[in-house]
């Protein structure tokens, strides 16, 4: 949060950027955060959040939309990695939520992000507000709530407060990250001691 308020406020520090950065994980990395998020060119997650060389494992699909590999790759950051915060990070105006909304024909492989977003569409169809933003923060939220209960690896870490999940939408013309009240509630208690297992 503290490098997302640098970055809007035009203060980045671009940490561990450097030689010394390079050096020091060339023999391996403990990324403090794992960040699910969109591949939209638009939502650089290192910059937006102004962290450096090792600090974040990012994993990116068009609407965050998660498959097998994507649920292997937030384990192995969590498990081999040491990571103990997960962001599923949504981003204003996202062009995989908003072909959800429209359902237009689309080719190919593309059809498999579409249909894994239209369920959040559905629950936000009879809403009050923008339909669009609407349905990436349910997009989020519904995500989030997946890892929370995806077994066998994360649900234990998630309930044991080894890790935590939370969700958050980026804002393209601010620079912002919001993080979602609803996905900040009733979070276990995180246990260091439990963590460094």
């Amino acid at each position: 949060m503290g490098g997302n308020r640098r970055f809007v406020e035009n203060k980045s520090i671009k940490p561990r950027q450097d030689r010394a950065a390079l050096s020091n994980t060339e023999k391996g990395q403990k990324p403090f955060a794992t960040i699910v998020g969109c591949s939209d060119s638009r939502v650089p997650n290192e910059i937006i959040f102004d962290q450096g060389v090792g600090d974040l494992f990012i994993i990116r699909t068009a609407g965050q939309v998660m498959a097998e590999a994507s649920y292997g790759s937030i384990e192995f950051s969590s498990v081999a990695l040491g990571s103990k915060l997960v962001v599923v990070l949504g981003h204003q105006s996202c062009g995989a939520v908003d072909a959800a909304i429209k359902r237009p024909d689309v080719p190919g492989h593309i059809v498999t992000l579409v249909n894994s977003v239209k369920p959040a569409a559905e629950k936000t169809k009879n809403m009050a507000g923008d339909r669009l933003e609407n349905t990436i923060r349910q997009n989020v939220i519904d995500q989030v709530m997946q890892l929370r209960d995806l077994e066998p690896v994360l649900a234990k870490k998630y309930r044991n407060g080894e890790i935590l999940i939370v969700g958050a939408v980026y804002n393209l013309s601010t620079g912002k990250v919001e993080f979602l009240p609803e996905t900040l509630k009733d979070l276990p208690q995180f246990r260091a001691t439990a963590a460094a297992k």
